[in-house]
């Protein structure tokens, strides 16, 4: 980021910085009910903030004057979510976010819940600045919105209850398949529903309700993201779940953050920040936090998105 030369202006900024985070700290919950961040690098931020170029986008301008950006999100951990205990917005997602947020001198990153299928009406009608939410840059979904470059990269599971019978990807015939709505997995069942490989699907609207579903026998097995399969079979022991194994994932995909076709400006600024920090390892390094290998990394030239408006 810039750096401000001036000794008195750095200890301004700093000092600016100090306040602001006793004031308002971090994970509290704004007057209008949205949860909220502090970006990385707050006093980097600050400083950003007190010496903003003219030759920034309008909609990073409005973001800096507000002091946050307003993300959608349908609060699913391990990508987007407020964290139960500590009120904080933690996830992979929000930490590439948040360190995107620092390197364009944003304060502060707040969360609107919204349902997954919902999250780009909410983005176009202009109710938040930005989709966070471990979304797959797909072809469908570039007629609706403009997507970032990509940031990382994964597929789907199979969660099938521990005790359960089924071993392997045929024995789904005939099975009860649960899914989530506007994802690319609800997608991959409803193909499998077509071709007879499975004889129900049932919608359910978000992880937790999802997982809760096959861990009570409502369904025989889900079919979900990959990496919060994983996440959440590891962090709730009361799951009796386990991942169905060997599976071959189906529908990879890779994953994006989306604006709003006439935010074109403010998109270039945050892929230059998504980019160097593909450079400089700043996002395998969170990446690596999560668990995920470098076969989850999308590098800079085949991270390229094409947006069609």
């Amino acid at each position: 980021m810039k750096k401000v030369k001036l000794e008195r202006l750095i200890a301004a900024s700093l000092s600016l910085s100090m306040i602001f985070t006793l004031l308002t700290g971090c994970g509290s919950t704004s007057g209008n009910g949205a949860d909220t961040t502090k970006a990385a690098s707050t006093a980097s931020a600050a400083a950003g903030n007190s010496s903003a170029s003219s030759g920034e986008s309008e909609v990073l301008k409005k973001i800096k004057e507000k002091g946050y950006i307003l993300i959608g999100s349908s609060n699913d951990a391990p990508f987007s979510y407020k964290d139960v205990n500590t009120g904080k917005l933690e996830g992979i997602d929000m930490e590439i976010l948040s360190e995107i947020c620092g390197r364009l001198g944003i304060p502060d990153i707040q969360m609107k819940v919204v349902d997954f299928s919902n999250l780009l009406v909410e983005l176009n009608n202009n109710s938040i600045d930005m989709v966070v939410d471990a979304m797959y840059v797909k072809e469908e979904r570039l007629q609706i919105a403009a997507f970032t470059d990509k940031w990382y990269q994964e597929g789907e599971a199979v969660v099938i209850p521990a005790g359960s019978k089924i071993t392997g990807k045929e024995d789904l015939k005939g099975k009860t398949i649960g899914a989530q709505p506007g994802t690319t997995f609800y997608e991959t069942a409803q193909k499998w529903l077509d071709e007879g490989k499975i004889g129900k699907l049932e919608a359910y609207d978000n992880q937790a309700t999802l997982m809760t579903a096959v861990n009570m026998g409502k369904v025989d097995a889900v079919v979900t993201d990959g990496i919060v399969a994983g996440y959440t079979l590891s962090s709730d022991s009361s799951l009796k779940l386990k991942l169905l194994s060997p599976y071959e994932a189906e529908a990879s995909g890779q994953i994006g953050a989306a604006v709003r076709f006439k935010d074109k400006d403010f998109l270039a600024e945050v892929n230059k920040a998504l980019n160097e920090m593909k450079e400089d390892g700043t996002l395998m390094k969170i990446l690596e936090k999560y668990g995920l290998t470098k076969d989850y990394f999308v590098g800079i030239e085949d991270g390229v998105t094409k947006n069609v408006k």
